[in-house]
């Protein structure tokens, strides 16, 4: 009798791990899946640029509450630390083909340039002065898509770059020359692109 029992406590007791590791196989499977996935997207990301003259310097700020989320606005400021960005040239930070140039009336984006760099990869500029550049172009990094801008159909805005790269559809943290930004940073960055 009791040697049934203790073979049943064994049982049970196997039967409850084997369970246990059941269950967590799927998580672990999901989070090996995730980590491919952010592997192959890292891979495949192109060496961005900033899309401003090489040697320029701008504030780039990516605010809790900025939609969508991991954007970044960019601005530029003179020797006095006077905004002087309106006009400014804006680059493209990778070559590509420009997959839409439009006046947005049903966001915010206002005249905006969207670049696909493959491998799922997009950039969009948005608030532009000017549209340089149609759909179906081919651009090379460094040239020029439009000017920097306040446009917006729904609001009113000072003059800055809105910036975003995309992957699969969904905007990503962006990396710019190397550099990581995070949400909720503010922070200066000079351009190398074309440098």
């Amino acid at each position: 009798m009791r040697v049934r029992k203790r073979q049943g406590r064994r049982l049970l007791a196997a039967l409850c791990g084997l369970a246990a590791v059941m269950a967590a196989a799927p998580a672990s499977v999901a989070a090996a899946e995730d980590t491919s996935a952010d592997l192959r997207a890292a891979a495949t990301r192109p060496a961005f640029r900033m899309p401003f003259v090489c040697g320029q310097t701008w504030r780039g700020s990516n605010w809790q509450g900025h939609s969508p989320a991991h954007s970044i606005d960019w601005n530029h400021y003179d020797a006095n630390g006077t905004p002087d960005d309106l006009g400014r040239r804006v680059l493209a930070s990778a070559g590509g083909t420009v997959l839409s140039s439009y006046y947005a009336t049903d966001t915010g984006y206002g005249n905006t340039v969207v670049i696909g760099h493959g491998n799922g990869w997009r950039t969009r500029y948005s608030h532009l002065k000017s549209r340089d550049v149609q759909k179906g172009d081919t651009v090379s990094r460094g040239q020029r898509v439009g000017t920097v801008g306040a446009t917006s159909a729904l609001y009113d805005i000072p003059p800055h770059l809105h910036y975003e790269q995309i992957h699969d559809g969904s905007v990503v943290v962006a990396v710019v020359q190397g550099v990581t930004w995070y949400d909720y940073l503010a922070r200066y960055q000079t351009s190398t692109n074309g440098c």
